[in-house]
């Protein structure tokens, strides 16, 4: 059973949100401070985690950035900050969605199902992995394909296509994509990872120039967007 870590000081607002998730299937455990959720989250990860921004002990946005140095499940931000520097702080930081309080407990259900969906388990390395539908990356040999069209990237170019379709939706910056995507950081400066994009872009949309794969973020940085469904 797909298990989810509530991390929410609200009581009331917990236990609402058990129940629905609970309801819909998913097994659940709730913290109702930052230090207690973020000990389970690096002992024992689980398929996904709703962290609340004002909490005791430790707030949030350092429970996030913590976790993330050992952890990459997706985790959803909880908050009733709506500010924009709250919202980029955090998805800088490596969350992967953000829902501001009040929110439907049906609609937030429908986002953890979304995020789950989307966010892939990683590959075993060396072996060609299937990252969308007719995307296959061979991490060994640094060679992609798409739709069985060989997509002859450059090794910078594969890392960044290997980081961004691991997470579809995910924004990332173009300083996590720097640390992400190259070992060897010393001639690549973050500038430079909007002409790698540039140029992935190129030779992605050769192959299926009716889909933009990667989705630019205006002041933050990119996403790759997933095909949606075709009609039925």
């Amino acid at each position: 059973m797909t298990r989810i870590v509530i991390v929410e000081d609200e009581l009331d607002i917990a236990s609402v949100v058990q129940d629905y998730l609970r309801h819909a299937g998913y097994e659940t455990t709730h913290f109702a401070d930052g230090q207690s959720a973020l000990n389970h989250l690096i002992a024992s990860p689980p398929e996904l985690t709703l962290l609340d921004i004002m909490l005791p002990r430790l707030d949030g946005i350092e429970v996030l950035r913590r976790a993330r140095e050992h952890t990459s499940h997706p985790i959803i931000m909880l908050t009733a900050r709506i500010e924009e520097v709250d919202r980029l702080l955090g998805l800088e930081l490596g969350a992967d969605d953000y829902v501001c309080k009040p929110f439907s407990p049906r609609e937030l259900v429908a986002r953890v199902r979304a995020v789950l969906r989307r966010t892939e388990p990683p590959a075993e390395r060396g072996q060609p992995r299937q990252g969308m539908p007719g995307l296959v990356l061979d991490d060994v040999h640094w060679r992609a394909s798409l739709e069985g069209t060989p997509l002859n990237l450059t090794r910078r170019e594969f890392g960044l296509l290997q980081v961004l379709s691991r997470h579809p939706g995910r924004i990332f910056s173009r300083a996590r994509l720097l640390e992400l995507a190259y070992d060897d950081t010393m001639d690549v400066t973050e500038r430079a990872i909007d002409s790698h994009v540039k140029n992935l872009r190129r030779k992605l949309g050769a192959v299926t120039p009716a889909h933009d794969w990667i989705r630019s973020v205006y002041g933050v940085g990119f996403a790759w967007e997933a095909p949606g469904p075709g009609p039925g």
